[in-house]
């Protein structure tokens, strides 16, 4: 299937491959202190945001879940509007796993997540297969409501389809020029996966280059925006991380242009492998 087409707003959503919907635009906390996480949270909801990206590995569920329900009480918003997103640190046994599950809706405050992602495919694939198993388990226990990956490579994904198990709705991986990992993405696409991209401003590393430079001047954007863009006009689900309120509001402000199919082209050429963070998609 080809990549989903760009939502048009900053609530707009993305219909997931089990019927579910994820905004396609929202916020990441990836190396939060606890008041980092509960203040830019706030400021995004306040900003406009409905999704909110977490993990277990973050150690910062809490403040984040303590955040939406804050918010919502002070705003009258149902709680059900903000889509809430989190990770599995470990890959061990699929009863660490399911215990696991349980001790993050605890901390995040909440009956259920709206997504939960196995972190990584670390373990190899008897253990890849226990802990999805865990995964879909507790979505019928309906502890989650949607269920993907994240770090997952083309030989991980393609394990899941030769299994003939749920295929996750979701692989969260980096995404951003500099790093476009063709071949997860085709298979992803080719099965109804949506891509996320955990790192979409590739921190920042590659923001003096000079088709991203030229671009953001000819479009009168910041180049945080250019590479944002980008992501959203791939059909990427993209959650820019940020601790500065004005940041978060300019990160978000993609919806009122478009890079025509000659900047894209140039973007799309400039793919380097370029390693921001964490790199695990070759795993065994």
């Amino acid at each position: 299937m080809p990549a989903p087409a760009p939502v048009k707003s900053l609530d707009g959503r993305l219909k997931m491959r089990d019927g579910n919907s994820i905004p396609q635009f929202g916020l990441g906390v990836y190396e939060m202190n606890d008041q980092e996480a509960y203040d830019s949270t706030k400021a995004a909801l306040d900003a406009g945001y409905k999704h909110v990206d977490t993990a277990e590995w973050y150690e910062n569920e809490e403040p984040c879940g303590r955040a939406i329900n804050d918010w919502c009480k002070q705003t009258n918003t149902p709680r059900s509007e903000i889509f809430l997103t989190s990770k599995l640190m470990h890959n061990k046994t699929y009863e660490q796993a399911s215990a696991d599950i349980r001790k993050s809706l605890k901390r995040a405050q909440v009956d259920s997540f709206d997504l939960y992602l196995m972190h990584s495919p670390i373990g190899g694939p008897e253990i890849r297969k226990n802990i999805w198993k865990a995964l879909v388990d507790a979505k019928k226990e309906g502890l989650l409501k949607s269920i993907g990956v994240s770090n997952f490579g083309k030989k991980h994904i393609q394990e899941m389809i030769d299994q003939g198990v749920e295929l996750p709705v979701v692989n969260q991986i980096d995404l951003h020029p500099f790093m476009r990992h063709p071949e997860i993405v085709e298979i992803c696409e080719q099965n109804d996966i949506i891509l996320e991209a955990w790192g979409p401003l590739a921190r920042a590393m590659r923001f003096d280059h000079p088709s991203i430079q030229k671009i953001s001047k000819a479009k009168g954007r910041d180049v945080g925006q250019i590479f944002l863009r980008w992501g959203l006009q791939h059909g990427f689900i993209i959650i820019p991380k940020s601790v500065s309120p004005k940041r978060i509001v300019s990160n978000s402000q993609i919806f009122d242009f478009e890079l025509n199919e000659d900047e894209m082209k140039e973007l799309d050429g400039l793919d380097e492998y370029l390693v921001t963070d964490w790199d695990v998609v070759d795993v065994e």
